[in-house]
Formats: structure tokens, sequence, C-alpha cells
């Protein structure tokens, strides 16, 4: 099997990275594309590096299985399935899925440190970022950890601005000035949308 096409898309906490690889993802058949995100390869909570207040701390490279995370990117790459349990973040409101990812001709890695696991970083092809404002990123981050994983709202606000944020600098926006395309989401992704739906196109040979 033809190694596939990789690509990473990496961008601060809420920066729309999940919204829009699901509208990517719509414009393809499943056999074309497969989205692979470290978001499901999280360390269980009582394996997280706590902070000062003993709070676990979820945004720092350890925090993820990137052994397992990179064994799964090579099992893609050299044609076979992968299958894992979905990561529920702590939320007892979810069931976790059972999730089967195929290969497929383009492989995308999804997740805040996929740039910086240096044996996953060498394996890609085309870096995305998406940007956004840290005021419009917060507002999305507390739309969706209330919502989705059942945080309160003080939590958040701690997390975001004693984790989220320390990492996204130290970590996360340097990668912006070496990254190959930079999608603005402050507002949309519209446009970043429809210029990566016609890149795809060619790389699968249909553009």
């Amino acid at each position: 099997m033809k190694k596939p096409y990789i690509i990473g898309i990496t961008g601060g906490s809420g920066s729309g990275k999940t919204s829009f690889l699901h509208q990517l993802q719509k414009m393809f058949q499943e056999d074309e594309i497969c989205v692979l995100s470290s978001d499901n390869y999280y360390k269980p909570v009582e394996e997280q590096e706590l902070d000062e207040m003993g709070i676990a701390n979820y945004d720092l490279p350890g925090s993820i299985h990137r052994d397992e995370l990179e064994r799964d990117v090579k099992k893609l790459i050299a044609g076979e399935t992968v299958y894992r349990q979905e990561y529920t973040f702590n939320n007892p409101n979810r069931v976790p899925e059972n999730l089967v990812f195929k290969p497929a001709p383009i492989l995308i890695l999804e997740g805040i440190f996929v740039f910086h696991f240096e044996e996953i970083s060498k394996l890609i092809d085309l870096r995305i970022f998406l940007y956004t404002s840290e005021s419009t990123a917060l507002s999305r981050r507390i739309r969706r950890d209330k919502i989705e994983r059942n945080y309160p709202l003080e939590d958040v606000l701690y997390r975001y601005e004693n984790h989220v944020l320390p990492t996204f600098r130290k970590y996360i926006e340097p990668i912006k000035e070496k990254s190959d395309i930079i999608i603005n989401n402050n507002h949309n992704f519209e446009k970043g949308l429809d210029v990566m739906n016609g890149f795809l196109r060619t790389v699968l040979g249909r553009g």
C-alpha cells in the first residue's frame, strides 16, 4: 500500500479543530480520509500530573500516551486498521464508543501536540494551524466544557488560565510560524475549508 499523504492540524484549545475536521470529512468518502485525534490518547486522571493546587493538568505533553499514538499512526501507514476506545474526559454522562480507524490515502492527525512529538511530526507532509484569538477561544471552551464534558464553570476558567494558556504560549503558538497553512477561525473557517477541499481532491487525483 502506498504511504498515505499525512496532514497535521493543530491550534489552541477552542480554535475549532474538531468542527473544521467534521466539515472536511463530509466532503469526502469514508475510504478517502482517516482522521486520528490525539484526544483519544489522554492518560486516565490518576496518571496525570498535578499542579500546585492538586488539579490534574491535561495540557502537558506528558498527559498523552504518545507511544500508543505513534504506534497507531504507524499501523495506519502500514495499512492496518486501528481500534481505540473513545476518551470521554471523565464525563460520567457519556458512555465511551469503540472507535475504528481504517487506513486511507489521506491521514489527518489532529491535536495540540502532534507537531511537538518529534517521532510523529517527522511523518507529516503538510502542517496546518487553526488560529483564533484568546477571547474567542475561551468563550468556545466554556461552551464545550460545560455542555460536552460536564465541567463546572469555575473549573473551566481555572484550567484555562493556569493550564491552557501557558501550554498554548509555550508549545503551540511557536508552531504557527512553521506551519504551511494558517486558517483564521475568529469568525468562521469557510474559506480555509474550501482551500483544503480543493487541495485534497488534487491529492486524491480528482481535482
